[in-house]
């Protein structure tokens, strides 16, 4: 496996689908923004050998939602919409950057664009919006979770 740029750490989140996805690593830009960063490998790919489109889209999702985190200070937003555009792409043992711009994050929605890189080419494009938590969004009571899928079916 090829080494890891200098400047990046395993990323700091984890769960079992961030686990599946990754590894991810974390590094920071010089304006001190967050990056996120993937090698590609065989298993990113599809079948023509490219990074599965799926998957860079996930990743654009990850670096705009966690760098409007670190904007607003906010966890728990849900993404609204996210309107991608592919302009290349990535192959196995391709470093994969994302860096992220977040143009408005006042109220209940937040604006956010992001390219992903490989070799400081842009091969990925996305835009998004985000319904993030407000003040009164905490003090809300709120509902009571959906049974797990099996227990609805009843098994």
């Amino acid at each position: 496996m090829t080494a890891i740029p200098d400047g990046f750490r395993p990323f700091s989140y984890s769960s079992a689908f961030l686990d599946a996805v990754g590894p991810l690593y974390e590094g920071k830009a010089a304006d001190g923004t967050l990056v996120l960063g993937l090698r590609i490998e065989e298993r990113h790919c599809n079948r023509r050998g490219f990074a599965h489109g799926g998957l860079l889209v996930t990743l654009a999702d990850l670096v705009l939602g966690y760098s409007l985190i670190g904007v607003t200070g906010r966890r728990g937003g849900v993404t609204v919409n996210l309107t991608t555009d592919f302009a290349g792409a990535a192959q196995v043992g391709q470093w994969v950057e994302a860096r992220a711009d977040v143009q408005k994050a006042t109220g209940a929605l937040a604006f956010a664009n992001c390219y992903l890189t490989v070799d400081g080419k842009r091969i990925v494009r996305a835009s998004a919006i985000f319904k993030t938590p407000t003040e009164s969004d905490a003090s809300a009571p709120r509902a009571a979770a959906a049974p797990a899928p099996s227990a609805a079916r009843g098994g």
